[in-house]
């Protein structure tokens, strides 16, 4: 794997710019992908051993993506919407996993980490680079059955909603008494159509 200052550029720059979050992402990369055990998790063929399930949708999510080379069109980025900066990683080879997560007590040590920086900022900023792994870090062993439909590879499954019509994959369709139906049929939908009775024509 790059050091950590090339991955922290390169990150910063896919990222937009340089924040706290992305050296608490690219560090937490790096320390989950030694744990389990890849140091090229980026390349063939230990991009395909590499699932990382990330809780909160927060700038260390890019650098946790850049460095590890997942992404949620290849399957192996999963979002776990729980407001919460952590993140497990998953070698789907050995079966190891480990849960990281990010300190609430490492916000409160920022002085401590970085006295003499003045820019409350880049305060953060370097206090997040000196820190050591376990102040900034709580780390726990963990088992992650990841289901086969939630597998990187090619669609398995497929099923068709008996309200709407529309095919779901992946396994992610509801059975709501005897009918198949997809989330937004049985649950309701983020979105609301303004058109009821016809889709809209495209020029």
């Amino acid at each position: 794997m790059e050091n950590f200052q090339t991955l922290l550029e390169g990150s910063a720059k896919a990222h937009g710019h340089l924040c706290p979050g992305q050296v608490v992402g690219v560090r937490m990369a790096m320390l989950g992908c030694q744990l389990i055990g890849l140091d090229t998790p980026r390349e063939l063929p230990q991009i395909k051993k590499l699932i990382i399930y990330v809780e909160i949708d927060r700038c260390a999510t890019d650098a946790i993506a850049f460095v590890t080379g997942v992404k949620l069109g290849r399957r192996s980025l999963k979002f776990v919407d729980n407001g919460i900066m952590a993140a497990t990683f998953v070698n789907l080879e050995t079966g190891k996993a480990f849960r990281i997560v990010s300190t609430e007590a490492s916000r409160d040590l920022v002085d401590q980490y970085a006295p003499t920086v003045m820019d409350k900022r880049q305060r953060q900023i370097q206090a997040y680079i000196n820190m050591p792994d376990d102040v900034l870090f709580t780390v726990d062993q963990v088992y992650v059955d990841v289901p086969v439909h939630d597998m990187p590879g090619p669609t398995r499954f497929k099923a068709q909603c008996a309200e709407c019509g529309i095919i779901v994959r992946d396994k992610k369709e509801v059975l709501v008494g005897d009918r198949v139906l997809c989330r937004a049929c049985a649950h309701g939908a983020y979105y609301h159509p303004l058109k009821s009775h016809a889709q809209l024509k495209i020029a």
